[in-house]
C-alpha cells in the first residue's frame, strides 16, 4: 500500500528557547504539545505533536531563510480563531487575521501570524461551518 504524507518538518531557530515557548502557546489550542526534547546540550531539538506522535521540529541554529510557510490542519473555525489568539498573544505577529480566503476555495477558513523569527504559521479548517 502507497501512503502519501508528510511524516514530520524541521524549522532551524536562531533562539530556541523563545521558539519552544512560542510554539508551547501557539499550538496548544490545535492539541498539539512539547513532546520531545533532545539532547540536553546544543543544538537542542523540540518536537511538538499530538497523540504520542511529534510531527513539527524545531532545532537550534542559524535563523533560517528564507522563512517558510506551513499550516496546521483545525478541526474547526473556533480553533483557528484561538490559534490565532494565543499566537498572537505569544509574541507573533500578525499576517492575516481569522477569516474565509474563498481564493482558495469556498470554505477555506485560515489565519496567518508570523512567529518570532518571521515564519507565516497558519492555521486552517476547511469544513463549511
Amino acid at each position: 500500500m502507497t501512503r502519501h504524507f508528510l511524516d514530520h518538518v524541521q524549522l532551524s531557530v536562531e533562539d530556541y528557547t523563545r521558539a519552544k515557548a512560542f510554539y508551547a502557546k501557539a499550538l496548544e489550542p490545535l492539541g498539539f504539545s512539547l513532546m520531545m526534547e533532545f539532547p540536553p546540550d546544543k543544538p537542542m531539538h523540540g518536537g511538538f505533536g499530538a497523540e504520542g506522535k511529534p510531527f513539527f521540529w524545531i532545532t537550534s541554529g542559524a535563523r533560517q531563510t528564507p522563512p517558510t510557510h506551513i499550516a496546521f490542519g483545525a478541526p474547526s473555525r473556533a480553533v483557528v480563531d484561538a490559534f490565532y489568539a494565543a499566537a498572537m498573544a505569544a509574541g507573533g505577529t500578525d499576517n492575516g487575521p481569522p477569516g474565509l480566503r474563498e481564493m482558495y476555495h469556498p470554505t477555506y477558513y485560515g489565519a496567518f501570524v508570523r512567529d518570532p523569527e518571521g515564519h507565516n504559521i497558519e492555521a486552517v479548517c476547511h469544513d463549511p461551518e
